[in-house]
């Protein structure tokens, strides 16, 4: 997340493995939107594979799954997220919004009146 010249990236571990972070919400929320981790990993261009193991990560990173899915045909098929999972998607992008608000409030628009609009070009010493 970008807030003016500030890039914040809010990750929550799970030992050595990311639980969730920006990508893993953002996939998450397409899971809820498109129904299905393949086509939510289409609209976020990435593949299958890597929508899976993403999946699969969270899923073994919290008490409960963050995603279900269901095989077969029907009306029935695809991923949902489970009640767990809208819990820590909501309360991540809540954490995201704080991490915003305290950012603006803990002196970076101080930081950024001292910095260039655009970097100057590099020096033509080594």
């Amino acid at each position: 997340m970008r807030e003016g010249a500030l890039k914040l990236k809010a990750q929550l571990f799970c030992g050595d493995e990311p639980a969730i972070g920006p990508g893993k919400a953002d996939l998450l929320e397409a899971i809820d939107r498109e129904g299905s981790i393949s086509a939510a990993g289409r609209s976020l261009g990435m593949s299958y594979r890597r929508s899976w193991l993403l999946v699969d990560s969270m899923n073994r990173c919290w008490i409960e799954r963050l995603v279900e899915t269901t095989a077969g045909g029907g009306a029935a098929k695809g991923a949902r997220l489970t009640d767990c999972g809208r819990t820590v998607l909501a309360s991540y992008r809540a954490l995201e919004r704080r991490l915003a608000d305290a950012a603006r409030r803990g002196g970076l628009d101080e930081l950024t009146a001292l910095m260039r609009a655009a970097p100057l070009p590099p020096s033509a010493k080594p």
